[in-house]
């Protein structure tokens, strides 16, 4: 689904959001430098996948958060963790690299994807995510993300991604 498709299912639902509009970003740096100062923790979201490829994960930090791959699968409890291929992106969440997200879940209705939200971040009361391509940011509080979740049926697992602020 679309980043249109996406806004619609939150205005019909009734969740609030705060919509910025920008250049394409593809780095947390780059939205560092791109996107206008906004409320809310920044963030960085992971694609991730264990070895074999059968369970992929979804994680969202904070955007400083170095993550150690290695300690996380632990974490998790799952085998070595890499990065997902843009192909795997693609199929599992339909967006691309760059906007990734944890609206992205709106697009895996089997819920394929094991969705992590870091302990450190889940304590704001506001984040800023894409909507699904990487030329916008919601600002959305963490009760309208709980709402969005519960509504399309999405299990969030809150973790301590083991990793560091630089």
């Amino acid at each position: 689904m679309s980043a249109d498709d996406l806004l619609s299912f939150l205005d019909r639902s009734g969740i609030d959001y705060r919509r910025c509009d920008h250049p394409a970003v593809y780095t947390v740096e780059e939205a560092a430098r791109l996107v206008p100062p906004l409320p809310g923790a920044k963030t960085k979201n992971l694609f991730l996948r264990d070895k074999p490829g059968r369970r992929h994960f979804l994680v969202c930090v904070p955007a400083a958060k170095q993550v150690e791959l290695r300690t996380l699968s632990d974490v998790i409890g799952c085998g070595r963790l890499s990065f997902g291929s843009a192909d795997r992106l693609m199929a599992r969440l339909g967006v691309e690299p760059g906007a990734v997200t944890l609206f992205a879940v709106f697009n895996d209705p089997g819920r394929t994807v094991e969705l992590c939200v870091d302990e450190a971040l889940w304590a704001h009361a506001a984040f800023q995510f894409h909507p699904l391509v990487n030329t916008g940011t919601l600002v959305v509080s963490r009760e309208a993300v709980t709402r969005f979740l519960e509504l399309i049926g999405c299990p969030l697992r809150v973790i301590a991604v083991p990793g560091q602020a630089p």
